[in-house]
C-alpha cells in the first residue's frame, strides 16, 4: 500500500467506511469522501509533528506500542454496537495534539466541504485518528520501522510518496502553500477557499479531486 487514499479503496478501507458511517448515521459516499479530503489532512499534520525529534520520537513511541496496529484486526468487532468510547476518546486525544488549537478550523472546513455538519464531522475524525494510527503501526511493524528516519520514509509513503495518487500529490504539494510553515492554517483556507487572496483557486482545485 503505497498511499492512505488507497487503503479507502481496497475492502478494508470499504468496511472502515461503512463502520463509520453507521456510527454517525451519515450516508457512505458522504462518510467516503470527507474521510478520503480527512486523512491527507491529518497525515500531513502527522508529518508536521512529526518534523520535530520530540515529535518523531514521540509519534514512534505511539506506533510501536499502544497503535501497534491491532484496531485493523478486528474492524468488525470494532464497529459491531456502535464504536467504544475509549477509542474515540483516544481519537480526541490524537486529533488534540496533531491539530491543536487548529482543529476546530479544520473540522469547520471539512463539514463545509463534505456537506456533513460540524458535529459529525468531530465525530468521524475521532474514529478515524485511530484507525489511521493504527495503518502506521501495521506499515511501521512490516517494514521494520524502529527509528526516526524510517518513521519519515514510512509517514512519506502512506501521505503518496513517490508511487502516490495524483489526487495526493497536488494535496501534499499544497499543504504549506504560503511557505510559512503553517501547514493547518493553509489546509482549511484551501478547502474553504474559492476565489481571491494568496490561497484563491485552491479550493475549487480539490473540489475538483473531490468531485465536489
Amino acid at each position: 500500500m503505497s498511499g492512505i487514499l488507497e487503503l479507502l479503496n481496497s475492502p478494508v478501507g470499504k468496511q472502515i467506511i461503512n463502520g463509520v458511517s453507521s456510527q454517525t448515521g451519515q450516508s457512505e459516499d458522504k462518510t467516503g469522501s470527507l474521510l478520503s479530503m480527512a486523512m491527507p489532512v491529518l497525515m500531513g499534520a502527522m508529518q508536521k509533528n512529526a518534523a520535530t525529534p520530540e515529535g518523531a520520537s514521540g509519534l514512534l513511541g505511539a506506533i510501536t506500542g499502544k497503535h501497534s496496529g491491532g484496531i485493523l484486526d478486528n474492524l468488525g468487532g470494532l464497529f459491531e454496537g456502535g464504536v467504544d468510547q475509549s477509542v474515540t476518546n483516544d481519537g480526541a486525544g490524537i486529533l488534540g495534539h496533531i491539530l491543536g488549537g487548529k482543529q476546530p478550523a479544520v473540522e469547520n472546513a471539512l463539514s463545509q466541504k463534505s456537506g456533513i455538519d460540524a458535529g459529525s464531522v468531530a465525530q468521524i475524525l475521532k474514529v478515524a485518528a485511530p484507525i489511521l494510527m493504527g495503518v502506521l503501526g501495521k506499515q511501521a511493524q512490516q517494514n521494520n520501522v524502529t527509528d526516526t528516519n524510517g518513521l519519515t520514509g514510512l509517514l512519506g509513503n502512506l501521505s503518496g510518496g513517490a508511487k502516490g495518487s495524483q489526487q495526493q500529490s497536488l494535496i501534499e504539494s499544497f499543504l504549506d502553500a504560503d511557505g510559512d510553515g503553517s501547514i493547518l492554517d493553509d489546509v482549511a483556507g484551501m478547502l474553504l477557499s474559492n476565489s481571491g487572496g494568496k490561497k484563491g483557486g485552491l479550493g475549487g482545485l480539490l473540489g475538483g479531486l473531490f468531485g465536489k
